[in-house]
């Protein structure tokens, strides 16, 4: 039996790293009847026990056990919206990227990227990409959108993948960390990851002008052992972010601008929507809390569909 790190997942197979050997694994039957509602019962960043298989030439084995994972940050499946598909495991941070243009980046979307964050206590940084491709006035509207986070505690970035702007800030954050980036496909990923690792030579797309969106030159999440203790986890890029597992009432716990006023409201189990004495309804009317941000908070309340 070995012990060893999921460093792919194509479905049916996994890629498992062990003592500097990498195995092509699938997962013992009775894996699947174990509750898990995910639509992957194993994803990158798990860390797994296995059986060597002995017949074949090539490094080979059956995973029969999954370790318990630190956390994990999931999202509504693309197929089966009843289930969930758990995007990786066992992160020490996510770099989510943005663009404002080319193609847009809502903030529907990071909001509900950042609670599911948040719910799996996994710190996020907001890299706004492209900086090169900004005009002046656009650049301002960048600056004014991260200054909304920047006040309730993230950490924002302005990068060009491109001219190598700011790449080395996001490269001494990721040293001995598992780093997953995330974000719309088109955002530059793939650019960001091949500035951060030349030899990795990840596929890029151009831009849909059509559409304004990205086409997928990544189809599912791999990770990448990098020097100095990097380990980064590329994921497909992902349209809409649907929050998962989550009631109406716990919603609020994960915007950390409402986490201090809530003992302030006169009813414990406060939702912020039209209750009287609401001191988060009373700090967004007197400007402390983003228009935006109050605004995503009710339509995550309203319902669960997917968002851009």
């Amino acid at each position: 039996m070995k012990k060893g790190l999921v460093f792919r997942s194509t479905g049916s197979w996994y890629t498992v790293e062990s003592d500097g050997v990498f195995y092509a694994c699938r997962i013992k039957g009775k894996l699947r009847l174990k509750g898990i509602k995910s639509t992957n019962p194993i994803a990158v960043g798990d860390w797994v026990l296995f059986e060597v298989d002995r017949h074949t030439s090539e490094p080979e084995g059956t995973i029969v056990e999954i370790e318990e994972r630190q956390n994990y940050i999931v999202r509504k499946s693309v197929n089966l919206s009843k289930q969930t598909h758990i995007i990786a495991s066992n992160i020490d941070q996510v770099f989510l990227l943005i663009t404002l243009y080319n193609p847009p980046t809502f903030p529907a979307f990071i909001d509900r990227f950042l609670v599911t964050a948040e719910a799996y206590q996994i710190p996020s940084i907001l890299v706004f990409n492209k900086l090169d491709t900004c005009s002046p006035e656009q650049e301002q509207e960048i600056d004014a959108l991260a200054a909304v986070y920047e006040n309730i505690g993230y950490t924002t970035l302005k990068i060009s993948a491109t001219d190598g702007h700011n790449i080395s800030e996001i490269e001494s954050m990721m040293q001995n960390k598992v780093s997953m980036f995330s974000g719309h496909s088109g955002v530059g990923k793939s650019t960001l990851i091949n500035a951060i690792a030349p030899d990795l030579n990840l596929k890029t797309a151009a831009i849909s002008d059509q559409y304004q969106q990205g086409t997928h030159t990544t189809t599912f999440a791999e990770m990448f052992a990098l020097p100095k203790g990097m380990k980064l986890i590329d994921t497909p890029g992902i349209k809409g972010f649907g929050v998962v597992d989550m009631q109406a009432d716990e919603i609020g716990n994960y915007f950390p601008e409402f986490v201090p006023l809530k003992p302030l409201c006169k009813f414990n189990n406060c939702l912020h929507q039209n209750e009287p004495h609401c001191a988060v309804i009373e700090a967004y009317k007197e400007g402390k809390i983003a228009e935006t941000r109050y605004s995503n908070y009710l339509q995550m309340l309203e319902n669960d569909k997917t968002y851009r």
